[in-house]
């Protein structure tokens, strides 16, 4: 039998390659036609690369799910549901981490498999806090006192700064996206800003250009840091001989009379329309994300599943920390962002004039005024989509 030969594209951190390139081994070794190899990208040229580019060169594809209606419009990827028993499908709705599976579904097909499940979760150092005595922050006054000593740590780069603001809008009563013209009303679009900017005001300026893994190393092999409110989660930080020091996982802090309610993010794995080997890509996505490969192996290697068998699986938080017990009702409450096509415009730009006002201060609603600008221009996208 000819060798069959898959290709495959992913993000270089241990929890988007490492648990592939296990997967992908033992996979050729039950079936020994077929091997399947993963090439990494940066975290930013995951969110920066058209992945519409990618498909002719890649069988398999870990996607961020805002790109879904993208790949509606261009039938880039394959609707999985047309390959897939209902069944399985089933399996993965009943046991999806917070709307992790039904985000890759878009425009009545399903684009991709919630293979990775995160959301921003507060994490800490166990020791310094209790060291110094200081509890657990559980409240933004809490929060804001610790940040005025300058013990806490937040990713600050443009992206990460724009999920945050949707996190506030939310937390002072009104999900972004739901007026027609705008993305948040001014009200609650100043009042996001102004809370954020107390906040970031208080956070060493090097931060700016942290992504949550950087936040994540600093707090794990420095004390520095004592506290990060809200973070893209990785469990590998929660893992004995993962780094230095290991990060402690909790619960978002209270907003009045509401904890904050993150932007989920995790990943799908997606096959290519263009692969030349459809059965095979499509079987081996099936298995990867299956709840035994996903509570057991998948996990074993570092991932951090897409299935709620593993987040509930006990040897999985032995393993750690209780990391998934933790983050699961976090992940329950997370806020789904849009996936139209032409949403992605948007994701790219919106997050730097948010990223100088929490830098530089200024006027809010001109900030307001110009992400609205380019939420406009973004929905030029979404209007050539309907119309084709």
């Amino acid at each position: 039998m000819s060798e069959i030969v898959l290709n495959g594209i992913t993000w270089g951190h241990s929890r988007g390659i490492t648990p592939l390139l296990a997967a992908a081994q033992r996979y050729s070794e039950l079936y020994p036609n077929v091997t399947i190899q993963w090439k990494k990208r940066t975290l930013q040229e995951f969110a920066d690369f058209p992945l519409e580019k990618l498909v002719n060169d890649y069988d398999l594809l870990i996607i961020d799910h805002p790109w879904v209606g993208c790949a509606a419009a261009t039938n880039s990827v394959l609707p999985l549901d047309e390959y897939l028993p209902a069944a399985y499908l089933q399996d993965q709705s009943r046991n999806t981490v917070g709307d992790s599976h039904i985000s890759y579904y878009f425009d009545n097909h399903q684009w991709a498999l919630a293979i990775d499940a995160a959301t921003p979760a507060a994490s800490y150092r166990a020791n310094l806090l209790q060291q110094h005595r200081v509890n657990v922050p559980d409240t933004w006054d809490a929060l804001m006192a610790l940040a005025k000593e300058g013990k806490v740590a937040i990713p600050a780069i443009p992206i990460d700064i724009l999920m945050n603001f949707y996190m506030f809008c939310i937390a002072l009563g009104e999900e972004p996206f739901r007026q027609t013209g705008q993305v948040v009303s001014k009200e609650i679009g100043v009042q996001a800003l102004q809370t954020m900017r107390e906040l970031y005001s208080k956070i060493d300026k090097k931060l700016f250009a942290c992504n949550p893994i950087q936040v994540a190393e600093l707090m794990s092999s420095t004390n520095d840091y004592w506290y990060c409110p809200f973070a893209y989660c990785y469990s590998n930080y929660s893992r004995l001989g993962y780094a230095k020091y290991p990060l402690t996982y909790a619960n978002l802090v209270w907003f009045g009379k509401r904890r904050f309610r993150s932007t989920i993010g995790g990943t799908g794995l997606a096959v290519s329309s263009y692969t030349k080997h459809k059965q095979y890509a499509v079987d081996f996505a099936a298995w990867v994300c299956s709840e035994e490969c996903q509570r057991t192996f998948y996990v074993q290697h570092g991932g951090q599943p897409g299935h709620l068998a593993a987040w509930t699986n006990n040897m999985a938080n032995v393993l750690t920390n209780s990391f998934f017990h933790t983050v699961l009702p976090v992940m329950k409450n997370g806020y789904m962002r849009p996936r139209y096509n032409g949403y992605l415009h948007f994701q790219d730009h919106a997050g730097d004039p948010v990223q100088q006002y929490m830098l530089q201060g200024g006027n809010p609603e001109t900030v307001l005024e110009e992400i609205d600008r380019i939420y406009q221009q973004s929905l030029v996208g979404e209007k050539m989509s309907l119309s084709l």
